[in-house]
């Protein structure tokens, strides 16, 4: 095939109509396919890639075709053929929405055993932790899918009845299952660029409505599993952990609620941190590989059970100065973007809603940053807030920040579980205490371990780090070790004579 081939999706249908291979495409065949789109996206598509005033223009559309195609070549194997994008099954919406649905039973079941037994207490913290993250998860959905300025009652009362994960769910899997079966324009054209064996390659695909409202689905989703995972989800596994340590005694309902509730922490900070990775490579494609969703797992489960498995320990020895630790903690991160954002003197963003007040968005901010907040309490966020900056986020990759996080987090658990061991109660004599000191320890530290095996090894966009985790290491560890400066020799300029360095 010609280098100047250029590929576009009419120009691949019509090939494949007429039974054609598109390796014996020719540069004219193409070169008009790049016309037709041209022509065909200016005159569809306003404020696209193609300017409107070239719809009256057919050869600077062609050109601008032309020129889309040859752009996107920068890989071994040229940019790839724009076509219409594929419904993926929404599995991760299903997942969300039974882990909400079966957390929210087993904490029903759970609190009708402890009014049975009159543990009132325990009773309205469970019920608490339930509702709490259930009202700000019906406030996320109705805000990602703007319901309030549209005539949906049905819709507003059911989440009203907290049921709202479940009609969301039902409504994405309709869209999925209607999304192939009749031809339907597309709405935008997305382009994406993807790392193949060190070269960037740009890849053009067509989002009809049915892909456009799954991905708002996808979104929404998103963001619910992150409130659920961090605002109530831990907590649930904190409190429940710390009643059990109590009583030495686990039911079945609560231990069914525990396992959920460990399931759905895991989950949380799985999505944020691929968040995080679609954030800070917005102009990029971002897949995990299975093992780097292992490497993720194995990383945040041990991160956030044993930060857990410290505090429910500490807590037991030490009741009433749990609450101002866990404040601390939680009032020092929530402030720490407000001190920045003031120091900035910029303005507050003005794209969160247009419809929203200035009350109305430091509402929202704060919200957000309570999140934030509840998350790096537990686990690392893994990015950094930045309320001056439009997306909120501080794109940047800082390994400082990573690591004052990780060595503050380990020095606090170190100190409150060696608190723990020396003022211990009678409760723990059969167990071994030193044992399970080393094991919360080592079990942080391996979670660390994964942590740097993803960077270094899995992360999808690691071609793009200036530094990686070697190289911070190799600057932190071997400054000494800095190579002496080459001696340049150079022979004496005799006429006539010719001198050599030996």
């Amino acid at each position: 095939m010609s280098s100047w081939c250029l590929w576009f999706p009419k120009a691949a249908v019509q090939c494949w109509k007429e039974k054609k291979a598109l390796s014996s495409c020719s540069h004219q065949d193409c070169f008009c396919a790049g016309a037709a789109i041209g022509e065909d996206s200016a005159s569809k598509v306003s404020g696209g890639f193609i300017p409107s005033s070239a719809a009256d223009k057919p050869d600077s559309s062609a050109r601008d075709g032309a020129a889309a195609g040859l752009s996107g070549m920068r890989g071994p194997g040229g940019c790839p053929p724009a076509a219409p994008s594929r419904a993926k099954p929404p599995l991760g919406i299903v997942f969300s929405t039974a882990l909400f649905c079966g957390e929210g039973a087993a904490a029903a079941a759970l609190c009708f055993s402890y009014g049975h037994s009159d543990d009132r207490f325990w009773l309205a913290l469970t019920i608490f932790f339930v509702l709490c993250p259930s009202v700000l998860v019906q406030l996320t959905l109705i805000f990602v899918h703007r319901d309030l300025s549209r005539d949906r009652p049905l819709v507003l009362l059911l989440h009203l009845l907290q049921l709202g994960p479940l009609i969301r769910c039902v409504e994405a899997l309709v869209v999925y299952c209607w999304s192939g079966k009749e031809e339907e324009p597309y709405v935008t054209i997305t382009r994406k660029r993807r790392l193949r064996k060190g070269y960037e390659v740009e890849m053009e695909q067509e989002v009809g409505h049915s892909v456009r409202r799954l991905a708002t689905h996808r979104n929404a989703f998103k963001r619910m599993a992150v409130i659920q995972a961090f605002l109530g989800s831990t907590p649930q596994l904190t409190l429940q952990l710390y009643i059990s340590v109590l009583e030495k005694y686990i039911p079945p309902a609560r231990a069914i609620l525990m396992g959920i509730c460990l399931v759905s922490v895991t989950y949380g900070a799985l999505v944020c941190n691929i968040l995080a990775i679609q954030v800070k490579y917005d102009d990029y494609k971002v897949q995990l590989r299975p093992l780097a969703f292992l490497c993720i797992v194995l990383w945040r489960s041990l991160e956030i059970s044993t930060r857990v498995a410290v505090l429910v320990l500490f807590s037991t020895v030490f009741k009433h100065w749990i609450i101002p630790i866990a404040l601390a903690n939680l009032l020092v991160v929530f402030f720490l973007p407000w001190v920045q954002f003031w120091r900035s003197g910029t303005r507050l963003p003005d794209n969160i809603e247009k419809n929203f007040s200035r009350l109305g968005t430091v509402v929202v901010l704060c919200a957000f940053t309570l999140l934030y907040a509840g998350i790096n309490m537990f686990c690392w966020s893994a990015v950094q807030l930045k309320l001056a900056d439009r997306d909120l986020i501080d794109k940047s990759q800082n390994w400082g920040r990573v690591v004052v996080y990780y060595v503050a987090r380990l020095v606090e658990n170190t100190a409150l579980v060696i608190l723990w061991y020396f003022f211990k109660t009678d409760i723990y004599e059969n167990i071994c205490t030193p044992l399970l000191v080393v094991q919360l320890l080592l079990g942080y530290c391996l979670g660390i371990y994964f942590m740097l095996l993803f960077f270094q090894y899995l992360h999808p966009c690691r071609q793009l780090f200036r530094h990686n985790i070697a190289d911070f290491l190799h600057c932190v560890c071997c400054r000494r070790n800095l190579p002496e400066t080459p001696l340049h020799l150079q022979a004496p300029h005799e006429p006539g004579v010719r001198h050599s360095i030996v």
